[in-house]
C-alpha cells in the first residue's frame, strides 16, 4: 500500500535511485496505490551525470510492494521492498533494464514493454 510521502526504490536504470510518492493517478479520492497503479513522484536521490536529476517530478508505475498481492487461485505474492519503474506519458519505461521480478498482472494492464524488459515474471 503506497500513499503520498512513501519512499520507493527505483527498479530500472533510468538514473534515479529513490522516489517519493506525491499523488496517485486515477480517482480523486484513492488513498492507497497497489501493484500496477501509476503515481506522480519526485526524485529524492539520483545517480550523477544521468538523464534524470534530483527534485524532478515524474510518473512511475508500482512494480513491488511490501503489502501482499492476493490472486484468485489463492496464491499470495509479497516483496521485501516498495519499488517503481519510471515511465513517460505513453506508459513506456525510461530505462532500458528492469531489476527484480515483475508480476503477471502487468499483462492485463497493458505494460507489455515493462514485462519484456523484466528478467523474471511471477
Amino acid at each position: 500500500m503506497i500513499q503520498p510521502q512513501t519512499l520507493l526504490n527505483v527498479a530500472d536504470n533510468s538514473g534515479a535511485k529513490e522516489l517519493m510518492c506525491i499523488r496517485i493517478i486515477g480517482t480523486s479520492n484513492r488513498r492507497y496505490a497497489h501493484i500496477g497503479n501509476v503515481i506522480v513522484a519526485v526524485i529524492k536521490e539520483a545517480v550523477p551525470n544521468m538523464l534524470l536529476e534530483r527534485s524532478e517530478v515524474i510518473r512511475a508505475v508500482i512494480v513491488r510492494t511490501c503489502k501482499e498481492l492476493k490472486r484468485d487461485n489463492g496464491m499470495i505474492i509479497q516483496y521485501d521492498d516498495n519499488a517503481a519503474v519510471i515511465i513517460d506519458k505513453e506508459g513506456n519505461p525510461k530505462g532500458t533494464r528492469i531489476f527484480g521480478a515483475i508480476t503477471r498482472e502487468f499483462r492485463q494492464l497493458n505494460f507489455t514493454k515493462i514485462l519484456s524488459l523484466a528478467p523474471e515474471i511471477l
